[in-house]
């Protein structure tokens, strides 16, 4: 037992990140894909136009939503870097989700709603990965090593914790 313990609480805060990562993914592929379908769908626009509308709209929530509840325990290097970089991430998660459309709809021949939602869920599954990766590593920096506390009810993040 003492072993499951020290593993939770070595990677605690992952899958806090992880879930949080999650929940906001969930809320805004849901607003990525919605907008995306009203403007293909709904208003015939051209799909790699509705799908650029999309996420960038998604990104958007996606960015302030990871920024303040996701990733709110680590360091913050300013909205404006932040910003730009998050923004140049999803630029090339676009470019995934983008390759993704036309590989379905163009080489494979296949058209209409279906096929298109089935480009974009592959399309987000490749993105997520990236994303997530490249989030953690570039965007939202780990926090210096300091003695500060964590929020009440956050999870105690491992920068915080006092080695022996």
């Amino acid at each position: 037992m003492t072993m499951v313990m020290s593993l939770y609480r070595r990677w605690r805060m992952l899958v806090h990140e992880l879930t949080k990562f999650g929940i906001v993914g969930a809320f805004n592929t849901a607003l990525d894909f919605g907008v995306a379908n009203f403007l293909h769908v709904g208003l015939h626009t051209n799909q790699y136009l509705a799908k650029t509308v999309s996420v960038t709209i998604a990104a958007t929530s996606s960015y302030f939503m990871n920024r303040y509840w996701t990733f709110r325990h680590r360091a913050r290097t300013g909205i404006g870097r932040e910003y730009a970089l998050f923004f140049v991430l999803n630029g090339i998660g676009l470019v995934i989700a983008l390759a993704c459309i036309w590989l379905v709809m163009g080489p494979f021949g296949r058209s209409g709603v279906l096929w298109f939602n089935v480009a974009q869920v592959l399309g987000l599954l490749l993105g997520m990965l990236f994303r997530f990766t490249t989030y953690k590593r570039w965007v939202f920096l780990a926090p210096p090593e300091t003695g500060e506390e964590p929020a009440p009810g956050e999870p105690q993040p491992a920068w915080s914790r006092t080695r022996a």
